[in-house]
């Protein structure tokens, strides 16, 4: 009877050292490793060909995983080793139906911080999220353009709600939906901010995982309000490498600070071109700027994005970037993962960070 019992609990072996190797394996996707409750089922292929399948679900959008771990498993441990990945973003809602709130903010304009906001957008989408894309800037909104909505009105609900467009399983809104595309939005300081509290506070976004907010350039009236009125979960600042651009990203990243918003990290936009013919990269607007403001500031350099015409020509298409067949696409969606892995383990840090909230 005791071998019976033996032979029923015994573990395989397999079975426990892939377990293993997911527990220690480290990137910065998974700085702590993959968590043994994130593995929902290790079962040996159909065939008798020694290989395996793993499934993961994980508590932030990073889907795209499987293939990286699948190589790293099957590499360790020389066998074939399929592991997929479902990603389900864990997490509380801070605001009305809403998980995360992330900012997206420059200190100038014309570094790509619109086009970013968009791709990253699609980015989370790609990876399991459900995501939303508010355009905050009211006086050059281009989140419509972006999306391939441009001319369009959104539908009513009600006499106070709207319903939020929806693109390639993005919701967005924007005054650009509201605001004749040739007009321009001649408003000062505290009416710009009530028509931004009114466009977030009146669209009915159902429920996200990840409200991405393309904020104005610079630290005005519109990003006090969207910082001190909204329980935002962190800002990430875009730049481009040259001094010029530098400078005004660290007055972005001076504000989030004064008003203790965590800084989810940089993105260097325009990093560098590569060249067609010889493969090389040229430093057009310098080099390594972004990394060092990052580094000064103790925060994540979260990607650097190169000089595309990929990137030109779905902009103004309005094309989902993660569709196409385009290498560049992969800054992104890493981008996106890396972002939602960080907020995972903010959320999981006792030490949180309160965002105060004022009427005024």
């Amino acid at each position: 009877m005791f071998g019976i019992e033996k032979l029923f609990t015994r573990k395989d072996p397999i079975k426990e050292q892939i377990k293993t190797h997911l527990q220690h394996y480290r990137s910065a996707i998974f700085p702590m490793g993959i968590d043994p409750q994130w593995i929902t089922e290790i079962i040996s292929g159909k065939s008798q060909d020694g290989s395996w399948q793993v499934s993961l679900k994980l508590p932030f959008a990073a889907s795209g995983q499987g293939t990286v771990l699948s190589s790293h498993l099957s590499d360790s441990l020389n066998t074939d080793i399929q592991v997929t990945c479902h990603s389900e973003v864990a997490g509380s809602t801070q605001f009305k139906q809403i998980k995360h709130i992330v900012l997206v903010a420059s200190g100038k304009g014309g570094v790509g911080k619109s086009t970013t906001a968009v791709n990253l957008a699609a980015g989370l989408a790609s990876q399991g999220a459900h995501v939303g894309i508010l355009d905050a800037d009211i006086y050059g909104p281009s989140i419509p353009s972006l999306l391939g909505l441009a001319g369009q009105q959104p539908e009513a609900i009600d006499e106070k709600t709207l319903k939020p467009f929806e693109k390639d399983g993005i919701r967005a809104m924007s005054i650009g939906f509201l605001v004749p595309e040739d007009d321009a939005t001649v408003w000062r300081g505290p009416m710009a901010s009530q028509a931004l509290t009114q466009l977030l506070n009146e669209t009915a976004w159902g429920e996200l995982d990840y409200l991405i907010v393309d904020m104005p350039p610079g630290t005005g009236d519109i990003q006090l309000t969207m910082t001190q009125k909204v329980p935002a979960s962190g800002a990430i600042v875009v730049t481009t490498p040259q001094d010029l651009a530098l400078a005004d990203a660290q007055k972005g990243v001076a504000m989030f600070n004064k008003v203790n918003l965590p800084i989810i990290g940089l993105i260097e936009n325009m990093s560098y071109f590569s060249c067609q013919h010889c493969g090389g990269k040229n430093a057009i607007f310098g080099s390594e700027g972004g990394a060092k403001l990052a580094a000064r500031h103790g925060v994540p350099l979260l990607a650097e994005i190169p000089l595309d015409t990929g990137i030109r020509e779905n902009s103004e298409q309005g094309a989902n970037i993660t569709t196409q067949s385009l290498a560049i696409k992969d800054h992104y969606i890493y981008c996106a993962q890396l972002m939602s892995s960080m907020l995972y383990l903010q959320s999981q840090s006792t030490q949180g960070v309160e965002i105060l909230i004022t009427d005024d």
